[in-house]
């Protein structure tokens, strides 16, 4: 069963600079994940890098996976 530390390791090891916070059940999973290289990225372009990170574990290892992606800047921001 995939654990909220193996979705956190794969990110970290394919989002460089990324800090990356998950919760879940081994079925369903949430995640808050702040990096730079999404500065001047849309919502999709995020999520759909956030997806090759994964790669296929998203298809066979993670059933579901809401995200909310951050810039460094946004993640302050938000902290305010």
């Amino acid at each position: 069963m995939v654990t909220p530390q193996n979705i956190k390791a794969w990110i970290e090891d394919n989002l460089s600079s990324s800090h990356v916070e998950i919760d879940g059940d081994g079925h369903h999973f949430e995640a808050i994940i702040v990096c730079p290289d999404f500065e001047g990225k849309s919502r999709i372009q995020r999520h759909q890098m956030v997806y090759g990170a994964l790669g296929d574990k998203m298809k066979s290892e993670i059933h579901a996976l809401s995200m909310k992606t951050l810039t460094p800047s946004e993640s302050e921001s938000s902290e305010a």
